[in-house]
């Protein structure tokens, strides 16, 4: 066992990935269509250019981003001017490989457990624990109140994409589609308790953020369909 290389790279997914923000601009980067700039960084994130340069550079520094100046939708030829700074992703893994952890597993186990213990409230306790969560998390982001409906949606689906759910927001809907969810087969296994958690998730994050509506979860039934959540 390679214990110096095991806590390396434990090292560097925390110190580079553990950051919220940074974490969802990397996200935002890799599912991005064409390389991505500064600036478009600093207004999806509501955050100064300064700042969205220092996460992307960082990212930069640590292999998980490179720099390209140049990509498909840029001008060219005479007075297009120097190509801007754009970033995408390299082929860095940023999983552990080593030992393997079955969170999946404990995830599957624990929702069997709550619903043994307390099979009545099973539901209703997941949505509370669900609602303390989104409400740290509001906290540890410093989410805005009183941002306005469209604003807050917004940045609470930024929030969920900081902590492994792959979520898109169409504010004029009121509805959040959500890809991918990091509970995985648990969530399609057991979804009155993880789709519980997640509703009350957002449920915390909206309250923070003083916005009005009451999300409702509606389960993905099968493999690449989407989980959608109406407020």
């Amino acid at each position: 066992m390679d214990t110096t290389q095991l806590d390396q790279q434990i090292g560097d997914l925390a110190s580079t990935l553990g950051d919220t923000t940074r974490r969802g601009i990397y996200i935002t980067v890799r599912e991005a269509v064409e390389p991505v700039t500064a600036g478009q960084i600093a207004e999806l994130f509501d955050i100064h250019a300064n700042v969205a340069r220092h996460h992307l550079d960082r990212l930069v520094d640590d292999g998980y981003l490179q720099v390209t100046r140049r990509h498909s939708s840029e001008r060219r030829g005479p007075g297009a001017g120097r190509p801007a700074k754009h970033y995408e992703v390299t082929e860095k893994e940023i999983s552990v490989q080593f030992p393997v952890r079955r969170y999946d597993l404990l995830t599957e186990l624990l929702a069997r457990v709550v619903k043994r213990v307390a099979p009545e409230t099973a539901a209703e306790v997941a949505e509370e624990i669900g609602r303390e969560y989104g409400r740290e998390l509001a906290a540890e982001v410093g989410l805005a109140k009183d941002a306005g409906f469209e604003t807050a949606v917004t940045a609470v689906a930024r929030v969920l994409m900081g902590v492994g759910f792959e979520s898109e927001v169409n504010p004029s809907d009121r509805l959040i589609v959500t890809r991918f969810c990091p509970f995985g087969e648990a969530a399609s296994n057991h979804p009155d308790i993880v789709c519980k958690l997640d509703q009350g998730i957002i449920s915390g994050l909206l309250e923070s953020a003083n916005a009005d509506g009451v999300p409702i979860v509606t389960p993905r039934t099968g493999d690449g369909d989407e989980c959608l959540t109406e407020i």
